[in-house]
């Protein structure tokens, strides 16, 4: 019976040791697999890291480009638009200089409606240092022939010189080769008004009575005298009398009534 009881004892030991070892081993093989996971991480998790911030990286650039395509289409679409207004813009600056024309064209029928005249506007200016002529519209077929008065609302502008069957040359008061028999409208003295071809589109009177009493100011009109202008259209005003030792060498400087930098409409009168 002792040796039975000795022998469940050391039974026991046995037993007890081989599961010391048992669990001794497992700690082995946990440790050792903790250690494998430790380094995989190591390695992975920075890779791992990399590739996630890649994607969100790309996905914010397919944002990016996403919103740079709908800019450049709203950009495009503006630059139509736009386009689309500067049409209209100049369309709009197109009937309103025609309307201003024909209102012009209206003014200068009412103004001189005791005239047979011919409606028409510049085509071409050449004015310089040697002369003064512009171009107009109409021609022969128009009924236009040389030594036609032609004027604007302002006033006298000169005559025709030539023409062609859809055109007609006009010689200006400011060129240095008209004359134009005047009167003064305030003393109804008459004078002689020659062109300049000053930059200020002056013109100069001479030929003036010794008992005339000139003013700055006074306006000066065709005479009618000489054939070709009819009387009373206006020519201009007195700007300067300049005086000389001899009172029939005196002069005065005109100021042209027609601004001919900004001449457009016209009439020939018949």
């Amino acid at each position: 019976m002792y040796k039975n009881k000795k022998g469940g004892i050391v039974g026991i030991i046995i037993t007890i040791i081989i599961l010391i070892i048992i669990v001794s081993l497992t700690n082995v093989e946990i440790n050792k697999v903790s250690k494998v996971e430790n380094i995989f991480s190591a390695v992975v998790m920075p890779i791992q890291n990399s590739l996630v911030y890649l994607k969100n990286k790309i996905k914010g650039n397919d944002s990016f480009f996403q919103n740079i395509d709908k800019l450049k289409a709203e950009n495009e679409e503006l630059k139509q638009k736009n386009s689309e207004l500067e049409q209209k813009l100049r369309e709009f600056e197109i009937v309103k200089s025609e309307n201003e024309t024909l209102k012009e064209y209206v003014n200068l029928k009412e103004k001189y409606n005791n005239y047979e005249s011919i409606p028409s506007y510049v085509i071409n200016k050449e004015i310089s240092n040697f002369g003064s002529t512009i171009i107009i519209n109409v021609g022969k077929k128009d009924g236009v022939e040389p030594n036609m008065t032609v004027i604007s609302d302002k006033g006298l502008v000169g005559y025709i010189i030539s023409t062609t069957n859809t055109t007609a040359k006009v010689q200006t008061i400011i060129d240095t080769a008209t004359a134009v028999s005047a009167t003064i409208t305030t003393s109804r003295d008459s004078i002689l008004v020659r062109g300049t071809l000053d930059a200020n589109y002056t013109l100069k009177a001479t030929y003036i009575p010794t008992d005339a009493k000139l003013l700055q100011g006074d306006i000066i009109e065709t005479s009618g005298i000489g054939g070709i202008y009819p009387k009373g259209i206006k020519i201009g005003t007195i700007k300067e009398i300049i005086n000389t030792k001899n009172i029939t060498d005196r002069y005065a400087i005109i100021e042209t009534a027609v601004d001919f930098s900004k001449l457009e409409t016209v009439l020939v009168i018949k």
